[in-house]
């Protein structure tokens, strides 16, 4: 069984979706939606994809700028399994009603939009079997990704009892000119918890957890400092052996010249993926701390891609393609290039 997939809006994540479903052998990109004739666009016709626009007035403007176009996103629609919806934040749930439900259309939503939206927000290592079956699926955001991976692992090997999470967040994307702050340190919200807190617990529901966040002037990454008490006194050497077996976590180590998220940029630049993404949670080994029932360590989130594999998986589960998680994680990974525990 082959899902064919549409990608509506080929941004960030879209591109990079659309990049993934293509190396899918269980999967097959039936087109993507662009809204302006850009190099994106006229990049998506030369990697070979179908591209297709908002409405009938778009094409025309599409061929002025010599872009081939195969339709509208009618036409791709008519045309797809499951359409992954990553337009800009709030447009989803217009798009919900106005077309997915009256086309009968299964659809994955991203982090930017509300749980209510699906009634299934995903992580796949975390919940893989409640997605099973599901019509509408929303994959969390990068940073929601980024601490229900953590919380999930160390919940299964040492029980949290309370989880208290502090992000630094980027500012924007790396491409953004229009966006902040520049020289400023935000309280992003100022009121105590950040939505990433009840977020995680859409899907790790019975768990305790608090964040507070802060938008910094950076574009590169963000960055989580966790303190996490578990049920009984764990040493750092326990936590480092299972986060080692833990999907999508990579233990990088400051000694090997690794200070900053620059500097895991630069690493995975060094890994020579697509688009240099890093789709795994970046922990610093040497930040992994305990002290009696408390875990401290910091990691690193790449917001473009940690959310890439999670739509991947979600696909496979909506549709049931694999009922097993850790299979579908392991053939998704082995698609991109991450190395599977």
């Amino acid at each position: 069984m082959t899902i064919k997939v549409a990608i509506n809006g080929y941004g960030t994540i879209g591109k990079r979706v659309a990049y993934a479903v293509s190396r899918q052998d269980d999967m097959k990109l039936a087109g993507v939606v662009k809204h302006s004739p850009d190099f994106e666009a006229r990049m998506a016709v030369e990697r070979g994809f179908d591209v297709y626009v908002s409405d009938s007035e778009r094409i025309i403007k599409f061929e002025k700028a010599g872009i081939k176009v195969k339709g509208t996103k009618e036409d791709l629609f008519g045309k797809a399994d499951v359409v992954v919806d990553a337009t800009p934040e709030g447009i989803a749930e217009e798009n919900k009603k106005k077309i997915y439900a009256p086309k009968k259309l299964n659809a994955i939503f991203e982090g930017g939009e509300e749980h209510s939206i699906a009634g299934t927000s995903f992580v796949a290592q975390a919940n893989y079997a409640e997605a099973l079956g599901q019509k509408y699926i929303r994959c969390v955001s990068c940073n929601t990704t980024g601490v229900v991976r953590i919380l999930n692992a160390l919940d299964k090997s040492f029980k949290v009892k309370r989880a208290n999470v502090f992000l630094a967040r980027r500012a924007t994307d790396p491409h953004e000119i229009k966006k902040g702050p520049i020289n400023a340190i935000v309280p992003d919200p100022v009121h105590v918890p950040s939505h990433h807190g009840p977020d995680a617990q859409t899907i790790l529901k019975d768990m305790k957890i608090s964040t507070m966040a802060i938008k910094v002037p950076t574009t590169l990454m963000h960055l989580h400092a966790f303190n996490v008490q578990v049920d009984k006194k764990v040493h750092a050497k326990d936590v480092i052996d299972a986060l080692k077996q833990t999907p999508r976590v990579l233990l990088l180590h400051s000694e090997d010249g690794i200070h900053s998220t620059a500097g895991v940029t630069e690493y995975a630049r060094e890994l020579g993926r697509y688009r240099n993404d890093l789709y795994e949670n970046a922990v610093w080994e040497d930040s992994i701390a305990t002290d009696g029932n408390d875990i401290y360590l910091y990691q690193a989130i790449h917001q473009e891609a940690d959310v890439v594999p999670e739509n991947i998986d979600a696909i496979r589960a909506m549709f049931q393609l694999e009922k097993d998680a850790m299979k579908s994680i392991r053939k998704t990974d082995k698609s991109l290039g991450i190395k599977t525990p």
